[in-house]
């Protein structure tokens, strides 16, 4: 038998770690019918099945189980040596972030940073996937979360918060209620379920039912700008759409989301040029007064 491709044996070995093709294909920056047709190449090579569709996604077959076991370990090696030897750009840094994160919060701000330091490069990675660091060449990302997370310093941006916004044409029907008079306006629910905490705080009790209930962030705001209800937004991603008019906040007062913004990074980007620029300008921005 010929020598097998390693394009092929990467494809496999990323399925089985992740056990999503989506997933395993963004991690290869392919498409996932082409991370397919490299598993059906290799299939075809051994002369069976390595992976199997299960509940959650896909899993190895006993024949695939056997090979992982085998091989993993040893191209994992392969990675690391080659990430390692590799040739480092000090002008290029590579910035991972969530898309809604690049949209309201980053890519406004991106021009006046270009323009101030042309001698760098920015690769800008917007995706859902948690980075891995170990495994992909990505100087930093920006995460939402508790700030925790092994293997790699993190650094507070700003916290998050939350606020009740409706669309001007929904207020101008309205009037604007007092806090504790909300529940009197169509309200929208949120994907954290976050209005009883609203209610508790500030006074009023949270609807019997909503106008409707979203699980995602931005299609909840989207439908406030729509004027179907008040939504219980993310600041940091409702802001621009107050500044640009199309969401009026119905408080000044802020509800902590519990969660912050942090910067993260692996140690090896610490002595990385391109890098050190980044942080330090991404820590202005946070500490500017509309962050």
């Amino acid at each position: 038998m010929s020598r097998l491709p390693l394009d092929q044996v990467e494809a496999f070995v990323t399925a089985a770690r992740l056990g999503n093709l989506t997933r395993a294909a963004e991690r290869m920056n392919l498409t996932v019918s082409a991370l397919s047709h490299r598993m059906r190449l290799l299939e075809q090579r051994l002369g069976h099945r390595l992976l199997a569709r299960g509940p959650r996604g896909v899993e190895p077959t006993p024949e695939g189980q056997r090979l992982f076991d085998a091989i993993a370990g040893p191209l994992a090696t392969i990675e690391h040596a080659l990430r390692h030897a590799s040739v480092r750009s000090d002008n290029t840094v590579t910035l991972s972030l969530i898309p809604s994160m690049a949209t309201a919060w980053l890519v406004p701000r991106l021009p006046a940073f270009l323009a101030g330091h042309p001698e760098l490069a920015l690769n800008l990675q917007s995706s859902t996937h948690v980075v891995d660091f170990e495994r992909e060449p990505v100087d930093l990302a920006l995460r939402l979360g508790a700030g925790h997370w092994p293997g790699v310093r993190a650094e507070l941006l700003f916290h998050e918060s939350i606020v009740p916004v409706a669309s001007p044409a929904l207020v101008e029907r309205h009037g604007e209620p007092a806090l504790d008079r909300l529940a009197e306006l169509p309200l929208l629910g949120d994907p954290a379920d976050r209005w009883k905490d609203w209610f508790a705080r500030f006074g009023g009790q949270a609807p019997e039912r909503y106008v409707a209930r979203f699980d995602d962030t931005e299609t909840l705001h989207q439908a406030a700008v729509q004027g179907m209800g008040v939504a219980l937004a993310r600041w940091t991603l409702a802001e621009p759409l107050v500044r640009a008019g199309r969401l009026v906040p119905l408080a000044r007062e802020h509800l902590p989301a519990g969660f912050g913004h942090y910067l993260v990074y692996p140690e090896r980007s610490v002595s990385h040029p391109g890098f050190a620029i980044m942080r330090e300008w991404l820590l202005e921005q946070a500490a500017g007064p509309s962050a």
